[in-house]
């Protein structure tokens, strides 16, 4: 008896952990339709931040971390690419889904709740690439995280000047130490950020959304560094 309520309340918990955001859809800059989940903050306006997830993923890649940030006093935003999860489209285009990464910043700064101008955007192997081809035509976004990053992704080349065009933005990397693209691609972008940043190199062997999962270090110095670029 007592193991089966010890089930039932693992159950529950997990449930409302799941519950804890909310399905929104919005539409990309050429009219597909996007899916994403909202966590929003209690204390609002508060500043947001959007998760783009990596290649054949969707948006429950991300763990606990859109929790977390909720907890943190940031919105979170976690998004279906294109032709992922329950978006429409696609997923074979990775040049449109830079789009996609435009137009789910442009709604969630639209949104009542939200600090003008305080918006994140973290992004996870494809993820990272999109995000750091997207930034530079959202003045809106002062943070970038990049997990795994690469500078050629099937074709979507990111380069050092892409950096540069991001300006005195906070940026945040990180990689696996046993992932030797990655950290190629981590050191040519760190050199060339000219604002504040931090990079974090793992022990774990994992790509992209799994360090999060593997290390739980690289979530934790992820939450704190949005915490100190958004809420400061």
């Amino acid at each position: 008896m007592a193991r089966i309520l010890i089930l039932v309340a693992v159950l529950c918990v997990a449930n409302y952990a799941e519950a804890s955001g909310r399905g929104v859809t919005f539409p990309s800059l050429d009219g597909t339709a996007l899916s994403g989940e909202l966590f929003e903050a209690s204390s609002r306006p508060a500043p947001a931040v959007v998760l783009v997830h990596m290649l054949t993923r969707h948006k429950d890649d991300w763990g606990n971390l859109p929790d977390r940030l909720e907890d943190a006093g940031i919105t979170a935003l976690t998004i279906d690419l294109r032709g992922h999860g329950d978006s429409t489209g696609s997923a074979q285009d990775l040049a449109a889904m830079v789009q996609d990464v435009r137009a789910a910043v442009q709604w969630l700064s639209a949104r009542q709740g939200v600090r003008p101008g305080s918006i994140g955007l973290v992004g996870a192997s494809l993820g990272a690439s999109l995000a750091l081809l997207a930034t530079p035509d959202l003045p809106a976004v002062r943070a970038i995280g990049l997990l795994s990053p690469s500078l050629d992704y099937r074709g979507l080349r990111t380069d050092v000047n892409l950096v540069k065009r991001i300006g005195g933005r906070s940026m945040w990397f990180a990689a696996s130490a046993e992932d030797p693209l990655a950290l190629r691609t981590l050191g040519d972008f760190a050199a060339e950020n000219s604002g504040p940043r931090e990079q974090v190199i793992s022990n774990a062997v994992a790509h992209g959304t799994a360090l999060l999962e593997k290390d739980a270090d690289v979530g934790r110095s992820l939450v704190d560094w949005l915490r100190r670029s958004l809420l400061s």
